[in-house]
């Protein structure tokens, strides 16, 4: 292939979700009706703030306490509870059991898929907000079981209209302004709540760097690339949804959302090469990718418990143009050569899910549902080699035309209850069978099945102290693009598509173990092991390239540790102090030099600190995080990527109870990211590499200017 292209890393990292299952003991949940709906487990009130409830460890902190931070929407309620961090949830990620997060409005969890939770909560004004509520996830359900810990926010019953308003205009170093923002507005009549958003982002950077290539072992230079990026990536989401709330077990729900995403990269290249001509080169890229979801569900009662019905429907359009273009001025010949590629491909799911639960049936809490799910990517990759004056000639990758189709059913049933009042046991047990074909350059077809127990352990052996271990067994998702192979044009390699790529399975042990410090802080420790199976990593192919992939068993080992304090027992009144740390390395047999490594894309270790100071009117705080390099390893490279350590400055304005103007120093130490690339030949079985590329992209200081204003 006269492109002299390697594979294009796509990996495969592990998400680890921090905890195991256990099942749901819904009967404390609060319905979406108000205030008064959900009772608090305190027969005299609602317990101290950050204080956890005796019998379910629940932690209540009503709307009182986030004064002090002055937010604008339930989004920054949120963000501010102690010891809570927000879990990322891949949209794309198929199917709805497993997509759950870890926060509840009302009890229940939002009926969204494409939204994250950050947008849905940011649509809700704070001011509708009554109390916020942290408590294992065997409180919330069965998608929640095992999760340490579930925010449940409790919104407000009554009537009327509110809204936020929010505008940011960033600043690059250039300095040219990029202004975004966001409105939302919330109607609540009778049983009835509307809500309609539209959010506007505007990231667009202009970044400087080098490329240095040296020959190895010498490290003799020969080839300097000077590159200036500028990237924009303009995004639009208008989504509305309605509720209806008669009570327990009897609402319902419908969500729609419409979205668009818009990405360009400007490259230029300035290219010195020892011995040779200056050459100019240019990398121009086109995204775009349209969205789509349709989605709702409707609750009853049945049976002593309620029977919920959930339906959703999703949509996406993608269509990506690459063009990199060598020696633009015919230095060295008439004219330039070069690539281009295109990507087209649609994706659709369609999904129902019925579960139906009953709290204290005979002392127990039993959930139990079905899921049925259709999945399809339609994509094609057409890649071309450009010859001088314009000829192109087609370059045919392996899986670069197909439909990848999957027809997929699971049933759960989860079950717990109380053994003490301070030990509670949760279970469960999900059956799952799936019927994967892939078609079009290859014919590929698979029927998969697994079992997937759950099992949880939850003491709290001492006042103010709460341990839970569990166990359970995991299934990876496959990511339909791993079955497409595409070339990536800005690092000279392609991705194959490995149509015979099964999901990994793990066995997962976690431990966690908090307790409340300084009145509302908090301290969580956390370990655990996981043993995986066909561990999704990269692996060669017979047509000299490598792809997504399953290699041996492998292991993980988590460590994990948070601490929230507040301060002013301190003598620092209104400050609050945060530190988090994740190490979590990772051990899995390399297919080319037959030892241990980590699994690509594996960060060891993670690590942030965060002070906050609110005073008044105002507030200020500093937030730094870092984490150790991560490598991709490929069939002839390894690909490792770093940065300086990250640091954000803010300061806040309150000028009224309704308006808040923050400024935001982004990357204030304007520390760069690296990037160390080692080749080897003719693969990585050859343990001395002979040719290295060391990246460096220069880091700016953004300053933001935001306003938000609520109204209602």
């Amino acid at each position: 292939m006269p492109m002299g292209l390697s594979l294009k890393w796509c990996a495969s990292a592990l998400v680890l979700a921090g905890a195991a299952g256990s099942s749901a003991a819904w009967a404390q949940v609060a319905p979406a009706a108000g205030p008064a709906a959900s009772k608090p487990d305190d027969a005299q009130g609602l317990q101290p703030a950050g204080q956890p409830d005796r019998v379910t460890g629940r932690r209540t902190y009503d709307a009182a306490w986030f004064a002090t931070f002055a937010p604008a929407t339930a989004l920054q309620i949120v963000q501010r509870v102690p010891g809570f961090t927000i879990e990322s949830i891949d949209p794309s990620l198929r199917g709805f059991g497993g997509a759950a997060g870890n926060v509840v409005v009302n009890g229940q969890r939002p009926s969204a898929k494409s939204d994250t939770l950050d947008t849905i909560l940011s649509r809700i004004p704070a001011g509708r907000v009554v109390r916020v509520e942290v408590g294992p996830g065997d409180l919330y359900g069965a998608e929640f079981t095992g999760k340490p810990q579930v925010l449940n926010l409790v919104t407000s019953a009554s009537g009327g209209l509110a809204g936020t308003l929010t505008g940011t205009v960033r600043r690059d170093y250039t300095g040219r302004l990029f202004p975004e923002g966001s409105a939302s507005a919330l109607l609540r009549s009778g049983k009835s709540t509307f809500n309609l958003a539209l959010n506007i982002t505007n990231q667009d950077s202009t970044q400087e760097g080098y490329d240095r290539v040296t020959a190895l072992p010498s490290n003799e230079l020969v080839e300097y690339r000077y590159r200036v990026n500028h990237y924009s990536q303009p995004q639009g989401a208008l989504s509305g949804s309605w509720e209806y709330n008669d009570g327990a077990n009897r609402t319902a729900h419908l969500n729609a959302r419409a979205a668009t995403n818009r990405f360009s990269l400007d490259q230029s290249n300035r290219v010195d090469r020892v011995g040779l001509a200056r050459r100019e080169d240019a990398l121009i890229e086109r995204y775009i990718l349209d969205e789509y979801e349709l989605g709702g569900d409707v609750t009853r009662p049945l049976a002593g418990g309620g029977i919920k019905l959930i339906g959703l429907a999703t949509r996406r359009s993608r269509d990506n143009r690459d063009l990199s273009l060598i020696d633009l001025f015919g230095s060295n010949g008439p004219g330039p050569t070069g690539f281009s590629q295109s990507v087209n491909d649609h994706e659709a799911e369609t999904l129902a899910r019925l579960v139906w639960s009953r709290p204290g049936w005979n002392g127990w809490n039993v959930e139990l549902g079905a899921e049925g799910v259709i999945n399809q990517l339609r994509s094609r990759v057409d890649l071309f080699d450009l010859a001088v004056g314009g000829g192109r000639t087609r370059i045919d990758l392996p899986v670069d035309d197909a439909t990848v189709r999957e027809v997929r059913g699971e049933a759960f049933v989860n079950v717990g209850r109380a053994l003490s009042p301070t030990i509670r046991l949760d279970g469960g047990l999900t059956i799952e069978a799936s019927r994967l074909t892939v078609s079009g350059d290859v014919d590929a077809k698979r029927t998969l099945s697994f079992l997937k127990p759950k099992l949880v352990l939850d003491w709290r052996f001492a006042p103010g102290w709460r341990a839970q271990v569990s166990a359970q067994r995991t299934v990876n998702q496959l990511q339909f693009t791993d079955f497409i192979s595409v070339a990536e044009l800005g690092n000279d390699r392609v991705n194959g598509g490995n149509a015979q790529l099964v999901p990994q399975r793990s066995w997962e042990l976690l431990g966690t173990l908090e307790h409340p410090i300084l009145g509302d802080g908090l301290v969580r420790l956390e370990a655990g092991y996981t043993h995986i199976s066909l561990v999704q990593d990269r692996v060669p192919t017979p047509e000299g390239f490598d792809a997504p992939g399953n290699l041996g068993d492998g292991t993980v080992v988590i460590v994990r540790a948070r601490i929230e304090a507040p301060l002013k027992t301190l003598g620092v009144k209104g400050g609050r102090l945060t530190l988090y740390g994740s190490l979590v390395p990772t051990f899995v047999i390399d297919p080319y030099t037959l030892r241990t490594r980590p699994f690509t894309g594996n960060s060891i270790f993670y690590g942030s600190a965060e002070f906050r100071q609110d005073r008044g009117s105002w507030a200020w705080g500093v937030l730094a995080e870092n984490a150790t390099s991560s490598t991709q390893y490929r069939r002839d490279e390894t690909d490792r990527g770093f940065r300086g350590l990250y640091t954000q400055v803010f300061a806040e304005w309150r000028p009224t109870k309704t308006s808040v103007v923050t400024f935001t120093l982004e990357n204030a130490l304007a520390k760069p990211s690296y990037r160390d690339r080692l080749f080897y030949a003719p693969d990585r079985t050859s343990t001395k590499p002979v040719s290295r590329e060391y990246r460096r992209r220069d880091g700016f200081v953004v300053p933001a200017l935001t306003f938000k204003r609520t109204f209602g």
